[in-house]
């Protein structure tokens, strides 16, 4: 069962086993996770701990703060015994037993270096089904306030005009539009 161990800041460490056949285990400050990090530098849904032929690996999910390993931000860190990553500010040990590193030794093995970074603005992992629905709802939910923000404008404005000159702001625009339109249609006509 490999052994991961969880350093907050401050904190005493958090040691986690997981079975050796598992796929995903996920890490974040979000209530949801296989790991809950209760650190303001962990995002909600900050990474995943996935199994792949020949070990383990940490994928970045597109956290604030990513993972840092010898200082250095990657998207994917290839696992090996006894290292160390960071999530944020906490330590994310990583610790497989002999046997385990046997087992793992006799799969296909993965690629003992960690990637390279991606460019700005370019993520190595694939997108989750979920990830472009939680985006999509990021924008419907920026979308409801900017139009809420332009309703209690608009209320204001109204609101202000009639405490100002006792009439209706939008009768006065109403006319503002029809009397240029009006004195237009008459020069025309002259």
């Amino acid at each position: 069962m490999p052994r991961v161990t969880i350093a907050v800041p401050g904190n005493i460490p958090q040691p986690y086993r997981f079975p050796l056949d598992r796929r995903v285990v996920t890490l974040g400050r979000g209530s949801k996770n296989d790991i809950v990090i209760d650190c303001a530098s962990v995002s909600m849904s900050h990474a995943e701990m996935r199994r792949v032929d020949g070990g383990f690996e940490l994928r970045d999910l597109d956290s604030t703060n990513g993972l840092k390993l010898d200082d250095k931000r990657l998207d994917v860190v290839p696992l090996r015994s006894r290292m160390s990553v960071k999530l944020g500010d906490v330590t994310f040990d990583f610790l497989l037993t002999d046997e385990e590193c046997g087992l793992l030794g006799d799969e296909k093995p993965r690629e003992e270096t960690p990637a390279e970074p991606a460019p700005a603005g370019e993520t190595t992992a694939k997108e989750s089904p979920e990830e472009p629905a939680a985006r999509r709802g990021k924008y419907a939910m920026i979308l409801w306030f900017l139009l809420l923000a332009v309703i209690a404008f608009i209320a204001g404005m109204a609101i202000r005009f009639q405490k100002e000159t006792g009439g209706s702001w939008f009768d006065a625009i109403r006319a503002r539009i029809q009397s240029p339109a009006a004195a237009h249609g008459a020069d025309r006509i002259q």
